[in-house]
């Protein structure tokens, strides 16, 4: 149980003082009454169960050519692009449906919420590790065209997630490992829905706090949130939980005006965080530019350079270089300057962190591009492995597979389209940094002058996407794919 005294509600909290959410989800007629429903959850988690046993049994057993196995199509090419599109149409559907703590009742109960995840790694330095390192795997290991690789990484997530569960409290896999969730926790900071609560001083004079430790009717939450203090979505995981264990039905799943969150004087101050947004904007551009004829040159240069034909050292250093060092040194760089240019003595992590969100608009907006490419030009891919798999199982419900189904666009279409989104992201960027000068400075020229080095950042990030999208990129996972 989590002590009272840690989870109190504190009139000086900042954010706290707002007023009832307008539009709550979970007051919906119908499905807001299913959300709050004791085994609500699993109405999304068990579909999304039986689809990923449904590809760990077809990337074993189904076609080795990744085109025509479910596995890999609907992984690589499906899940991305529904998840990028959900997260920003409503929030973190995925967390909410995950399927891979659905044991979470059984390791609870070998944990005993007994151990505490260790005090140094309560933080978002092991989640920026898992994150590239997954997307350094995924390259080197060519995962996309692998189907037992990819049946593989799906019952690692299983293993991993019970395993942390049932040794530690906290939901240590979801908050401070799995990549997935942390790709879902960065983006759903520009999604419009958050967790809170309708009535602050029904969760004041709370006596057993049931959000968080749970009660008969549900465990509580996962990650340790206690609503009525949610500023960010960067560690909810939208189980809903909370809502289903208070006894006083005073959890909200509120509609808000996109990035809401971005904005405002609660967002954290910290290293970790802050690194934890520009790694996701910088490697938004890395994880496309890899897929373009000048990453392949550029590992052949690095190859001549260093001697070494080695392909998992190159594309460590190549990784290391992009997708931690660059954005570390630009980003420090940025903050020292802004600094200067400002005229305040402020330690550097208040300068470093402050413009930070305004990465995630733009970051959005790259991912979103790369992963709609990707979508709409293999989307229809499904249809003919989903028949090629009923056939090979003796079902023929929906015919013979037709492979020759093409994309959901015109391909003159997909450019512009890319080009439009990564614009609407930078704006964005932009309309998030000019609040946060209006808040931080009383000056607008000051304001004005500490924002022109991340300024020239952001348009560095959205040419260099721009650049990248503008080259032919390879169609993983589509029967066209490379």
């Amino acid at each position: 149980m989590i002590a009272l005294d840690e989870i109190e509600v504190r009139d000086e909290e900042p954010g706290l003082h707002r007023p009832p959410p307008r539009w709550d989800v979970l007051r919906a007629p119908v499905i807001g009454r299913l959300l709050r429903a004791r085994r609500g959850r699993l109405l999304l988690q068990l579909p999304l169960l039986l689809i990923a046993l449904l590809l760990i049994y077809d990337g074993f057993t189904g076609p080795p050519l990744a085109s025509q196995n479910l596995a890999t199509v609907s992984v690589w090419v499906h899940y991305r692009g529904l998840v990028i599109v959900a997260l920003l149409l409503f929030g973190n559907l995925f967390c909410m449906g995950c399927p891979f703590t659905i044991p979470r009742t059984v390791a609870l109960r070998l944990s005993g919420r007994g151990r505490r995840w260790p005090r140094a790694l309560r933080n978002k330095w092991l989640a920026v590790a898992a994150f590239v390192a997954f997307l350094y795997l995924y390259e080197w290991l060519d995962l996309w065209a692998g189907p037992e690789l990819t049946a593989a990484v799906i019952i690692g997530y299983f293993a991993g997630a019970f395993v942390l569960e049932a040794l530690f409290a906290e939901s240590p896999f979801c908050k401070y490992v799995c990549p997935l969730g942390t790709f879902n926790f960065v983006a759903s900071t520009v999604s419009p829905s958050q967790i809170t609560v309708r009535d602050r001083e029904v969760c004041r004079a709370c006596p057993g706090k049931e959000c968080v430790n749970g009660s008969p009717r549900a465990l509580g939450c996962g990650t340790e949130l206690f609503p009525p203090t949610v500023r960010s979505n960067l560690d909810c995981v939208f189980c809903l939980d909370c809502a289903r264990a208070c006894p006083y039905d005073n959890v909200a799943l509120a509609l808000r005006p996109p990035g809401r969150e971005l904005v405002e004087a609660t967002w954290p101050r910290r290293w970790d965080v802050s690194f934890l947004v520009m790694v996701f904007a910088f490697t938004a551009v890395s994880n496309a530019f890899g897929m373009v004829p000048p990453f392949y040159d550029l590992q052949l240069w690095l190859a001549g350079a260093l001697g070494t034909t080695n392909e998992p050292l190159l594309l460590a250093i190549t990784f290391a270089a992009l997708s931690l060092a660059l954005p570390a040194a630009a980003g420090l760089a940025a903050a020292g300057l802004s600094r200067t240019l400002a005229g305040r003595a402020e330690p550097l992590r208040v300068s470093f962190s402050r413009y930070a969100p305004a990465f995630a608009p733009l970051a959005f907006a790259v991912w979103l591009a790369h992963y709609a490419f990707h979508f709409i030009t293999g989307a229809t891919t499904l249809v003919p492995v989903l028949q090629s798999f009923l056939l090979a199982h003796g079902i023929a419900w929906l015919g013979e597979p037709n492979w020759a189904l093409g994309s959901l666009l015109p391909g003159d279409w997909i450019l512009p389209l890319q080009t439009a989104v990564v614009l609407i992201g930078f704006a964005a960027s932009l309309f998030v940094a000019q609040r946060i000068g209006q808040r931080d400075f009383e000056s607008p020229p000051v304001a004005m002058r500490a924002l022109l080095p991340w300024l020239i950042l952001w348009l560095g990030l959205a040419a260099a996407a721009l650049a990248t999208f503008n080259l032919p990129m390879e169609m993983r996972g589509a029967l066209l794919g490379g």
